[in-house]
């Protein structure tokens, strides 16, 4: 899946048509692109703790490349939102509606 990392202008009627309400996708949005971004934060971490030292000196911090080469791919990744937004787009994400009927089965 190639998703191009550059802003691109969204048409608000594509983004709405499957809630219905712009309001309601972008908060599906918002909460796909969390879970990608904690996805993507769990693994950065748990690739530089490979490289963590007790010893924090001068030389090894400059030395130390392979860090440095993760750290540079994980930013050119494409940002979390911008991936969320595809995947809602193309039908990836699985959502279902909320009930507005909740009040009435209360009385």
């Amino acid at each position: 899946m190639a998703i191009n990392s550059s802003l691109v202008t969204r048409d608000n009627n594509k983004i709405s048509e499957p809630t219905t309400n712009i309001y309601e996708s972008i908060v599906v949005i918002g909460k796909r692109a969390r879970q990608i971004s904690s996805t993507q934060k769990e693994e950065l971490n748990g690739k530089l703790a490979e490289f963590a030292s007790s010893v924090d000196n001068l030389e090894e911090i400059f030395e130390n490349r392979e860090q440095i080469e993760i750290s540079k791919f994980y930013e050119r990744m494409p940002k979390p939102s911008t991936t969320a937004t595809e995947e809602f787009l193309n039908d990836e994400i699985m959502f279902r509606p909320q009930d507005e009927e909740v009040e009435d089965e209360v009385e």
